[in-house]
């Protein structure tokens, strides 16, 4: 879970965002997996503005209140967005190059942070984690450490806001039944890597969680997870807050 923070080298999100604000287009955000074909992450959708955004994230963008912690911040359209609203927020990520960027948009309270990392402190009223923001978490058996920090950086009555999808579509036979062995590691798991022009980066963990899963890893952590919104393909927001 200490995942360190990233050089300009080997930081191609970061380098496809800089690249993007600097011209205002950006060349290809190559994604790779050992279980899906090469995709795309179309880098505009990255710079969107509130109206441009699902529904799922200007709900939790509107019911986010006191100080706001942004968890993987990237460009800073939330943290932004939050600003035009008049809300105080804090915008994290280990990439530099986002970083760098965020602070040329304007973001006024940007820094370059793991957000498990025992040392960042803080008490927020409201940690977002967006844009299937339970990815960080990498594993299920990640799952203690991230409540762990949810709940040292959490104001006492804050809550996180946080969606994923859930990937047992990918899995499902014709009857709906789940084909996948028991013996394997669980299905959400997935790992990337990505590549911006000549920037290739290292492979990295990444966690997509149903909701049944995350209620019940909540609950034996202290914590409960509501479903507030359910997305058009399998996806869903959640309210995480102290039992």
């Amino acid at each position: 879970m200490q995942t360190p923070l990233l050089t300009p080298d080997k930081d191609p999100m970061g380098a496809a965002i800089a690249d993007y604000y600097a011209n205002g287009k950006a060349g290809k955000l190559r994604v790779f997996s050992s279980m899906f074909d090469e995709d795309e992450i179309p880098v505009k959708q990255l710079f969107r503005c509130f109206a441009e955004m699902p529904p799922m994230e200007q709900k939790a963008l509107r019911r986010s209140s006191g100080k706001i912690l942004d968890v993987g911040a990237g460009s800073g359209c939330h943290s932004l967005a939050l600003q035009e609203m008049g809300k105080t927020v804090k915008a994290i990520d280990i990439s530099p190059l986002s970083v760098d960027t965020m602070q040329k948009r304007g973001v006024k309270d940007v820094c370059l942070e793991n957000f498990f990392n025992k040392q960042f402190n803080g008490s927020f009223d409201t940690i977002l984690m967006l844009m299937n923001g339970s990815g960080i978490v990498g594993k299920i058996t990640n799952l203690p450490v991230f409540f762990r920090t949810i709940n040292r950086l959490l104001a006492p009555g804050g809550c996180v806001w946080m969606d994923s999808s859930d990937l047992r579509y990918l899995f499902e036979d014709e009857d709906g039944n789940l084909d996948i062995d028991i013996e394997d590691d669980y299905y959400g798991e997935v790992d990337f890597r990505m590549q911006h022009k000549n920037v290739k980066g290292d492979s990295f963990d990444w966690l997509y969680i149903d909701f049944q899963t995350l209620c019940l890893h909540a609950a034996n952590n202290g914590f409960k997870a509501e479903k507030i919104q359910e997305g058009e393909h399998y996806d869903y927001l959640a309210r995480i807050s102290r039992i």
